[in-house]
């Protein structure tokens, strides 16, 4: 979106009809939280298999008037029943990034025992208690209006419904039939898939908004919903219980903080994936990246070699804090990353060790709001991979966090009993002399933290417009491989081949996560979304 002096508030995401909620929200008086959280609930509507209420999420607050700068996360948690080594006789494979596991029978991707106690409900609630300026219920009125006249289907949602299986996982066409709601309300009188310009109308979810529009998050943790919830899945043999539910905490903290060359930047803290982030940019520090080119063969060996560290190190060492101890000051340590910078430049190829090869899904939404106070917001909510269920009479479907739990006892990303799993959510803020100049976020598994550095190496060192940023060919090595889309010339991965990379090529023009952001210029805002995902950035 190219910039005009009147916008000075925005709002951008992947659902045009989300962003529209935000910006009406903003124009009508409310600040960038209310927008935030305005926005999301009406994502659950238009989008119900990338976010939800029963799923999780960071959120990165930036409210300088009233001295706040922190996460509040709200990442899933595991249910008091699991046992670290439950799955460990049924493991069949590691997903090619790292992000997942697949074990025999698939209980960990869809059914019942793949649900997490789920956060983004309490989170949405606390936010707007906590930081906005309008009741819950006004802030919750433009998803009960959306879900009173249903969705159109959008493409970017028909592919990710309908898209084929990735080596195994199991294809979302079968989650969306998985429930009595979702084969009534996705499919057709002949049981076919609807399909992009059909409506999909979902009663169910709305007496459920309703309900929680009047009775508060309070009914989904301790309440009527919580019964309901905790009896459905209990019937079905899955883990979670009305105690997991109503024990949900959620956890405020302060960012992570690093430079980048004359920049401060601002990261979520773990379980959340901005510690990589943070240690990528570290590193890459040490190069004269706009000397190399963009995308050129040297820029991607470079920013490789830094992801595949970064990679290592999450799969090692970074999990959640409150089970594990992460080394956080050594991980974003200067010294560190040079010394990781000094193996790039001598020659160093770094091995990254999977078990299996399999890609990982990109079920997440993400959201970048700024108001005419300064006030910023940037988050990234998800039901991981959607678990397929939805209670009966309720509309929700719930997240399907159990999937990226590691079923080997002893490693960082082991199950244990209200454990959070990490996730490459990384909705970061970049600073120049103390003033935020870049809000950025991004949805799509572990290619979140890819493709938001990306994002942010494309302002700072390329100085791209917010919309040539995100729109920018991406690239990604979660593993020993470079992933890239298939806007990056063939001439360029060739000589990549020639020098050791394996490299294989997306057949997606945009691949690789899906960016959002907004840039800030003397208090000029220009956004930019991703233009793989249907969304918009709109100004106000």
């Amino acid at each position: 979106m190219t910039a005009r002096a009147t916008i000075r508030a925005m709002v951008v995401a992947p659902q045009p009809e989300a962003v529209e909620a935000g910006a009406l929200v903003l124009k009508e008086g409310g600040n960038a939280v209310d927008a935030a959280i305005a926005c999301a609930l009406v994502q659950t509507v238009v989008d119900p298999c990338m976010a939800g209420i029963a799923g999780f999420g960071t959120m990165h607050l930036y409210l300088p008037e009233r001295g706040i700068h922190e996460c509040l996360d709200f990442h899933s948690r595991a249910p008091a029943a699991v046992r670290e080594d439950m799955w460990a006789d049924r493991i069949s494979g590691e997903a090619r990034d790292g992000f997942g596991f697949f074990l025999k029978g698939q209980v960990n991707e869809i059914g019942y025992q793949a649900i997490m106690t789920p956060g983004s409900l309490k989170a949405y609630a606390e936010a707007v208690d906590r930081y906005a300026c309008w009741s819950w219920n006004a802030v919750l009125q433009p998803a009960l209006d959306q879900a009173r006249q249903g969705f159109v289907i959008r493409p970017h949602v028909y592919e990710f419904w309908s898209k084929q299986a990735d080596f195994g996982r199991v294809p979302m066409i079968d989650k969306l039939r998985f429930s009595t709601t979702g084969r009534g309300i996705y499919f057709d009188s002949r049981g076919e898939l609807k399909h992009p310009g059909d409506r999909v109308l979902n009663p169910d979810l709305r007496t459920s908004l309703e309900r929680i529009a009047t009775g508060g998050a309070e009914l989904f943790y301790d309440g009527d919903l919580a019964a309901a919830m905790a009896s459905d899945i209990q019937a079905h043999d899955g883990y979670l219980t009305r105690q997991d539910l109503s024990t949900y905490s959620t956890r405020r903290q302060p960012p992570l903080w690093s430079s980048y060359r004359d920049y401060r930047v601002a990261a979520n803290p773990p379980p959340g994936g901005g510690i990589m982030v943070l240690l990528m940019l570290n590193i890459l520090e040490h190069f004269d990246l706009s000397r190399l080119g963009h995308n050129t063969a040297d820029y991607i060996h470079v920013v490789s070699e830094a992801m595949k560290y970064a990679t290592i190190d999450k799969d090692r060492r970074i999990g959640d804090p409150e089970f594990i101890a992460v080394p956080v000051d050594e991980l974003i340590s200067k010294d560190y990353a040079a010394r990781l910078a000094n193996k790039i430049r001598d020659g160093e190829r770094v091995q990254v060790e999977r078990l299996d090869t399999v890609t990982e899904s990109r079920d997440t939404t993400q959201i970048c709001v700024a108001d005419r106070q300064g006030n910023l917001v940037s988050m990234t909510h998800s039901l991981g991979m959607p678990s397929g269920v939805i209670s009966d009479g309720l509309g929700y479907m719930y997240n399907g966090c159990m999937s990226v739990f590691d079923p080997r006892p002893g490693h960082a990303g082991s199950l244990a009993p209200g454990k959070s799993r990490f996730t490459a959510m990384s909705p970061t803020l970049v600073f120049k002399d103390d003033q935020p100049c870049l809000v950025i976020g991004a949805p799509g598994g572990t290619w979140i933290t890819m493709g938001v550095l990306q994002g942010i190496l494309n302002v700072l060192d390329f100085d791209m417009s917010m919309s040539d940023a995100v729109a920018a060919p991406r690239f990604t090595a979660n593993s020993n491989t470079i992933d890239v889309s298939n806007r990056i010339p063939n001439f360029v991965t060739r000589e990549l081949e020639a020098r050791g990379h394996p490299v294989a090529r997306s057949y997606l023009s945009y691949a690789f996560a899906g960016v959002h952001g907004i840039r800030i210029d003397g208090g000029i805002l220009s956004g930019g979304a991703d233009p793989g995902r249907d969304g918009m950035a709109l100004g106000v």
